[in-house]
C-alpha cells in the first residue's frame, strides 16, 4: 500500500545543472561498475562514499542471512566489514531500462553472490561532490537473494521431465510414489521442517519448501486446508484486492474476484495445497515441544486426528497468524452475564441472532464487518469505540494506495507481481511514512464529505500517530483500522448504534461502560484482535522461550502499542531469533507470498550445510 514515487518534497537537484546530461541507463551503468569495482577491491571507504549520507542499505538475506536494514554510512560500512568477504558479490547489472522521477533515477538490479543470485533495486540521486560538480549517490539499495546455486528449483527450462522415457529402476507411478512418501514422513523419515499452521503462509511457505526440496510437513488443526476462512463469519472478504494477493508460483485466474468471499478462497488454499503438493497433515495437534541444544533438533508431539506421533525436525516455523492467537479482555461479570459471549475468530454470523440484542467491543475490521452482517439480517446492534480508528475506503485505497502497483492498471502497464513485491520492498520502514503521508493527504481530501458524515454521528477517527494511514498502522501495531466496504455508512446513519467508552463490568444482560452508560446485551462479540505472535512460543514450548524470542511483529517506531527503539524490520518475522530453530511466519496473503521466498531460501541453506553466518542478530526489548 505504497506509491513509486519518492515523497512530495523538494527535489536534492534542484539549482545544478546536471555534468553531462547522462541518460538514466548511464548513470546505472557507471554506478553500478563502480560500485563493483569498489566492492571486488575490498574498499570498504569507497563503497560507503557512493552512497549518501541519509542512505538505507535493505537486504533480505543475499548479504546478512537476515532480513536487516543498514542505515547511514556508519552502519553500512559495519555491515560490509562483517560479510563482504563471505559474500563476495559481483555481476550487478540493471535488468531493464531504468527510470527518473522528481531528480531520482531508479533501477531493477541483478547481481550474483558467492552462495547465491539476486535481485534488488537502486535508486540515485545528485549531490555535490568536493569541487562542487555533481555526482550520482546511492539514495536506497535493496538487494534480496531469489536463489541458490547448485540448488535452483526445477522450473521452467530446468523443470522435470515428469514422463519416464526409456528403463527406470522405479517402475512405480506418481500416485504410487506419493503414497509411499506420504506414509513414510513423519515416521520412517523426518521431516526437516515442521510447520506449524496451515494457513495461506504455512501452504506457501510448504510449497515453497516442497520446490526446493526441503522434507517437511505443515500440520494444521482443521479438517481441510483452508477451514481458517470456511469457519468465519459467513459473509467476509477479502479487504485487499486480488492483485495483491497471489500465491506462489500460481497467481489467481483473471476472472477472480477483486475481493474474494472467504469460502472461495478457502476452496482455493485445499486446491493449491493438492495441486502443489505440500505435505499437509489436516487434523492435527501439537502437544507440546522441546529444543535439545546439543543435537540441534527439536522433539515436537503431535496428534494426528487419534494417533499420537513424535517429530524430530531441526527446523520449527510457527506459521500461526499475525492475527491468530485471540485477545479475548477480561471484565468483571464476564461470569454472571446470562447471553452468549466470544471472540470475533469465532464468530458464526447473523444467523441464530434474530430478535437478540447484541453488542460488538472494538471498532476495527472485524468490529465493522461483523456488525453490518448484523444489521442486515434485522439485529438490533451496537459497536463500542474504546479508541480512535483509522477509516480509508476500500476503492480509494485501490486507486490511490495500491494502483501503481497492484491493479489492472498497473498490470496493463507492464507490473508483474515480482516487479511490484520488489519495488515494495525497497522502500525502508525508516522513511515509509513519508511516502504514506501525502497519499492519505489525498484521500482524506478526495472523502472529506464522508469523513464529515463518520464524525458527525461520533465516531472518533484518526490517521495514525503521523498521519500516514493505514499501513503504517499495520506494520506498526497490525490493528487499528478498517477498510471502509459499507459498514461505514450504516455507522453514519446510525443502523450501527455506537458507543463510546472502555467496557466496566458485565450484568447478568448487559453491558456497563466507565461513565455508567449501560447497553441490554443477548449476545457479546468481542473484536479486540490479537495478541503477539510469541504467545503461541509459549504455550507450545514455554514461556522461558517466548520471553528469549520477544515481541513479535513491529518496528520499533514508539508509536502507539509499537513501543521503541528502533529496529528496522518487523520484530522476529521470516528471518532468525535469539531462540535457534525457531522461525515465525505470516502477515496477509501479500506478506506470505513474498517473504516466504526468503525464509524458505534460509532453511533450505541450513539444510544443505551451507554456511550461513547472520548478521545483525535482532535484540529483544520487549517480551510481549
Amino acid at each position: 500500500m505504497t506509491q513509486t514515487l519518492e515523497p512530495q518534497t523538494s527535489s536534492p537537484t534542484t539549482g545544478r545543472d546536471e555534468p553531462t546530461e547522462r541518460t538514466p541507463t548511464e548513470r546505472v551503468d557507471r554506478w553500478l561498475a563502480d560500485f563493483e569495482s569498489a566492492l571486488r577491491a575490498r574498499d570498504i571507504a569507497a563503497v560507503t562514499s557512493m552512497f549518501a549520507t541519509d542512505c538505507y542499505w535493505r537486504d533480505l538475506v543475499a548479504f546478512t542471512w537476515n532480513l536487516k536494514t543498514v542505515e547511514g554510512r556508519e552502519q553500512l560500512a559495519d555491515m560490509l566489514t562483517a560479510r563482504l568477504d563471505d559474500t563476495a558479490p559481483e555481476s550487478f547489472t540493471a535488468t531493464e531500462t531504468p527510470t527518473e522521477d522528481d531528480g531520482v533515477v531508479t533501477a531493477f538490479l541483478e547481481f550474483e553472490t558467492a552462495t547465491g543470485r539476486g535481485e534488488g533495486m537502486l535508486r540515485l540521486r545528485q549531490a555535490a561532490d568536493g569541487d562542487g560538480n555533481d555526482r550520482d549517490e546511492a539514495w536506497t539499495l535493496l538487494t534480496t537473494l531469489q536463489e541458490l546455486k547448485g540448488h535452483e528449483e526445477r522450473r521452467g527450462a530446468s523443470r522435470v521431465l515428469g514422463a519416464v522415457h526409456g528403463s527406470e529402476p522405479d517402475a512405480r507411478s506418481w500416485a504410487e510414489r506419493r503414497e509411499a512418501e506420504e506414509a513414510e514422513l513423519g515416521r520412517s523419515s523426518q521431516p526437516y521442517v515442521l510447520v506449524v499452521g496451515g494457513g495461506q503462509g504455512g501452504i506457501a511457505l510448504g510449497a515453497r519448501l516442497r520446490q526446493l526440496g526441503v522434507p517437511s510437513i505443515v500440520v494444521d488443526s482443521h479438517d481441510r486446508p483452508g477451514d481458517q476462512w470456511r469457519g468465519r463469519y459467513k459473509t467476509l472478504c477479502l479487504h485487499d484486492p486480488v492483485w495483491y494477493d497471489h500465491l506462489p508460483y500460481l497467481p489467481f485466474p483473471d476472472n477472480w474476484p477483486v475481493f474474494a468471499p472467504k469460502d472461495k478462497i478457502g476452496d482455493w488454499l485445499e486446491f493449491y495445497t493438492r495441486v502443489m503438493e505440500v505435505p499437509y497433515w489436516s487434523k492435527t495437534t501439537c502437544t507440546s515441544a522441546s529444543y535439545d541444544e546439543q543435537a540441534g533438533r527439536w522433539t515436537v508431539e503431535v496428534d494426528r486426528d487419534g494417533e499420537h506421533l513424535t517429530l524430530t525436525p531441526t527446523q520449527l516455523v510457527l506459521a500461526t497468524g499475525m492475527s491468530g492467537k485471540p485477545n479475548v479482555p477480561s471484565f468483571p461479570g464476564q461470569e454472571v452475564f446470562a447471553g452468549e459471549q466470544h471472540h470475533s475468530s469465532q464468530h458464526p454470523g447473523p444467523d441464530g441472532f434474530a430478535g437478540k440484542r447484541v453488542v460488538v467491543v472494538g471498532a476495527n475490521n472485524s468490529a465493522h464487518d461483523i456488525c453490518k452482517a448484523l444489521v442486515e439480517n434485522g439485529i438490533d446492534t451496537t459497536m463500542i469505540q474504546r479508541s480512535s480508528t483509522h477509516i480509508v475506503k476500500s476503492d480509494s485505497l485501490m486507486e490511490i494506495g495500491l494502483g501503481a502497483l497492484y491493479s489492472e492498471q498497473a498490470v496493463a502497464s507492464g507490473m508483474t507481481t515480482k516487479k511490484a513485491d520488489l519495488t515494495f520492498a525497497s522502500l525502508p520502514y525508516r522513511i515509509m511514512h513519508e511516502f504514506q503521508i501525502p497519499l492519505y493527504d489525498q484521500i482524506r481530501e478526495r472523502d472529506k464529505d464522508f469523513y464529515g458524515r463518520l464524525e458527525a454521528a461520533g465516531f472518533d477517527l484518526d490517521f495514525g500517530d503521523d498521519d500516514s494511514g493505514l499501513f503504517m498502522k499495520y506494520l506498526r501495531r497490525g490493528s487499528g483500522y478498517y477498510i471502509d466496504v459499507g459498514a461505514c455508512e450504516l455507522v453514519a446513519d446510525g443502523t450501527i448504534k455506537l458507543a463510546h467508552g472502555q467496557v466496566d463490568h458485565l450484568t447478568e444482560n448487559s453491558v456497563v461502560l466507565a461513565d455508567g452508560t449501560e447497553l441490554p446485551a443477548d449476545v457479546v462479540v468481542y473484536a479486540t484482535g490479537y495478541g503477539s505472535m510469541n504467545g503461541w512460543a509459549a504455550d507450545l514450548i514455554g514461556q522461558d522461550v517466548a520471553d528469549r524470542v520477544g515481541k513479535v511483529w513491529g518496528l520499533g517506531s514508539d508509536t502507539t502499542k509499537d513501543p521503541g527503539p528502533w529496529e528496522g524490520e518487523q520484530r522476529n518475522m521470516w528471518k532468525p531469533t535469539q531462540q535457534p530453530g525457531l522461525w515465525f511466519h505470516g502477515g496477509n496473503l501479500h506478506q506470505s507470498r513474498h517473504y516466504s521466498l526468503y525464509l524458505a531460501l534460509q532453511l533450505k541453506a541450513r539444510f544443505e550445510g551451507i554456511d550461513t553466518p547472520v548478521y545483525g542478530l535482532q535484540e529483544v526489548h520487549h517480551l510481549s
